[in-house]
Order: structure tokens, then C-alpha cells, then sequence
């Protein structure tokens, strides 16, 4: 067996994962740790690698072992890993793309349809022993403009959804001309997107040029009763003007990701109306999960072996 180390910042991996990197020693941090212990455990290791699924990946972090070589991200968002230290360093940090991209996607879909259909504040009512048949109504999503803002592996899937069940979709992607994006659909300038639909589903990376994309203003400009979905990335939105806008009842939100994680019962989107949340889980199903794993673990050797 190799005697280098690979650290994971995890409980534990997928087995194919565990089973691609056999020949190195694994060290695991456990689900639960602090930033101050991950620094620790990565001087005390000195591993060639890290495959980070949970906490900061920051510069502290990457300059602790001499012989760190590269960092594969279990998943795709890479906002918690300082890139430019890594290169300074000269490490190398890879996300595993499309690893869990149908995984999302579903996870979206399924968002968008709660959203229409109130199906988590039904749900509730029903188990208090509640029969609301009598002035409930739903929106029909057929005929309805779905607005795409990001349109990679993730948002490219979503497209599909919605027009299988005859949404029109329109699309804001600045990394895209019109001739490659999905066909069927239209390309639009992201505050005339913001107007033109029913339902906005955010499929773009956190970055300077994302961050507060959308602001109190840009969330102004949705129609009444639009719903948004965000399992990207959370930041994308202002998080305040958006409870303000769901409070007043003008919206609906379909959320996986949460600026604060993990929410606790202090959190004000406890009590937030119109709003169906989940616990950043977009990728965690059997085959997303295995993805980003075995994505991650192939990145690694791909350096690791030169």
C-alpha cells in the first residue's frame, strides 16, 4: 500500500470511491468538525490530497501539508475552496462535473412542483387533522414560462423537465450563445427574464459575478405570485428581501441552500410563509452520491498519477 495520504472531509465515501484510492491511506475527518481541527489534522497527516465534501478548504487549510498535490471537490460548487491560494500553491483543485447533475435537477423539479401545487403547507394541514379541498387552488405549470439562469448540465436537464410537461422556457446564460443552448428554448437578457415567467430556477455558480444577482430590486421585477427555486448555490439572492417578498405573500421559493448552515430554530426561515425547504440534500441520492465520489476520487488519481 502507498504510504501517502489522502485526507476526506467526511464520515465516510461511496465505496467504488473508497475502492479507486486502495492504495493510499485514507484519514477521515467525521461529519462534524471545526475549521481550527481540519487545519490540525491535515498538518498532522501531510496528505498528498484532499477530497472535500464538507468545510472551508481555505488557503490555512491547503498550506498545512508541504505535499498536498490536489484537491477533488465531492460535487461541483467550488465556492468553499480558495482557488487562487490552491494556485499560488500549486495545487490543483477539480470539481467533479456532471457528477450529480440529474440528481439536482430532479430535486428542482420536484421544488418547482410543490411550489404549484402547495404540496408541503397541504401536507401539514392534513396531518393537523385538516380537509382545505374547499378554496384550494393550485397553478398549472403547462403553458406556463419556466426562466433557466444558468444553463450547464443541471439547467440543461431542468429544460427538459419543463418542457415535457409543455412549459416554455426561456433561458439567461451569459457563458452561451443562442445556438448552444437547449433546443425549444429562447435566450434573454436575465432582468427580461425576470419579467417574462411564472418560475425562475437558478442553475449558476457562486462567484463574484452571481453573488446578490438577484437583489431586492431584480426580485421586484418577478411577477406577483411567481416562485423561485434555488438549489445552486445559496448567495445567488438576497436572502433578507426575499422573506420580505414571500412574507407579503408575492412570491413562492423552492430552497436547498442556506447562506447559515445548517438552519437551526433560531433561524428566521423557520417561520417564513410560502416557502418549501430542504437541507441542501440536491445531490444526495444513491446515484448522485456515488458521482460525486467516484468523480471526485478519479480527479484525484488523474494528478496523483500524472
Amino acid at each position: 500500500m502507498n504510504r501517502d495520504t489522502i485526507v476526506i472531509t467526511e464520515e465516510k465515501i461511496h465505496p467504488d470511491a473508497a475502492a479507486l484510492l486502495k492504495d493510499y491511506r485514507l484519514c477521515y475527518t467525521g461529519a462534524r468538525f471545526t475549521q481550527e481541527e481540519l487545519v490540525a489534522l491535515v498538518e498532522r497527516e501531510q496528505p498528498v490530497a484532499i477530497l472535500a465534501r464538507y468545510g472551508s478548504i481555505d488557503e490555512q487549510v491547503q498550506s498545512a501539508s508541504r505535499k498536498l498535490r490536489v484537491i477533488g471537490r465531492h460535487g461541483v460548487g467550488m465556492d468553499a475552496i480558495d482557488v487562487e491560494a490552491a494556485k499560488r500553491l500549486g495545487v490543483r483543485a477539480i470539481p467533479a462535473t456532471g457528477s450529480n447533475s440529474q440528481a439536482v435537477a430532479e430535486l428542482a423539479l420536484g421544488l418547482i412542483l410543490a411550489c404549484a401545487r402547495r404540496i408541503g403547507w397541504l401536507d401539514s394541514r392534513m396531518h393537523s387533522g385538516h380537509w382545505d379541498k374547499q378554496g384550494y387552488m393550485g397553478f398549472e405549470l403547462a403553458g406556463a414560462t419556466l426562466g433557466v439562469i444558468g444553463c450547464g448540465s443541471i439547467g440543461a436537464r431542468v429544460v427538459r423537465f419543463a418542457q415535457a410537461i409543455g412549459m416554455r422556457v426561456v433561458v439567461c446564460d451569459p457563458y452561451l450563445e443562442a445556438h448552444q443552448l437547449p433546443e425549444g428554448t429562447t435566450k434573454l437578457e436575465l432582468e427580461e427574464l425576470l419579467t417574462s415567467s411564472d418560475v425562475v430556477s437558478l442553475h449558476c455558480p457562486l462567484d463574484e459575478s452571481t453573488r446578490g444577482l438577484l437583489d431586492a430590486r431584480r426580485l421586484g421585477l418577478l411577477r406577483k405570485g411567481a416562485i423561485v427555486v434555488n438549489t445552486a448555490r445559496a448567495g445567488i439572492f438576497d436572502e433578507a428581501a426575499m422573506r420580505e417578498r414571500l412574507g407579503a405573500g408575492h412570491l413562492s421559493l423552492g430552497l436547498d441552500c442556506f447562506v447559515d448552515e445548517p438552519l437551526n430554530s433560531t433561524s428566521p426561515w423557520v417561520d417564513t410563509p410560502n416557502a418549501v425547504l430542504t437541507p441542501h440534500i440536491g445531490g444526495t441520492t444513491n446515484g448522485g452520491l456515488r458521482g460525486m465520489a467516484v468523480g471526485a476520487a478519479q480527479n484525484i488519481l488523474s494528478v496523483l498519477r500524472g
